[in-house]
């Protein structure tokens, strides 16, 4: 009786401890939507890109950067946050993009502290 009622002990401290560490690992800001999407052809130069994450981040320490094809800078202006959604930053394009392939590299601070980094891509027609 004993032994069953410790290995129902430890398998709830198993149970519990990796809850606790698998809300952890989701403790970041994440991209979860960004339009244009990722991989997405649009048919024309978007005026801004959207970076929805899955927590909110701190515009001051975050930032986004296009490279076209030939992986030269792409002048996009200062990210910003949205007023309403302060998991969304919004990145204004200085000038309509060419007909090409281009990279997003993204990095932000969420709220909580933690960096995170990513990329993704999309082409316009």
């Amino acid at each position: 009786m004993k032994k069953t009622a410790l290995s129902r002990v430890m398998a709830l401290l198993l149970a519990s401890s990796t809850l606790t560490i698998s809300q952890f690992a989701l403790a970041h800001a994440h991209l979860k939507t960004p339009v244009p999407a990722d991989k997405a052809v649009v048919n024309s130069s978007p005026q801004n890109l959207t970076l929805t994450f899955t927590e909110d981040v701190e515009v001051a320490f975050s930032g986004v950067e296009v490279l076209n094809a030939q992986h030269q800078p792409v002048a996009v202006e200062k990210a910003k946050l949205n007023d309403k959604q302060h998991d969304q930053l919004i990145v204004p394009i200085a000038q309509p993009l060419p007909s090409g392939s281009y990279q997003v590299n993204w990095h932000v601070l969420s709220v909580d502290g933690h960096k995170t980094k990513g990329s993704y891509s999309f082409s316009v027609k």
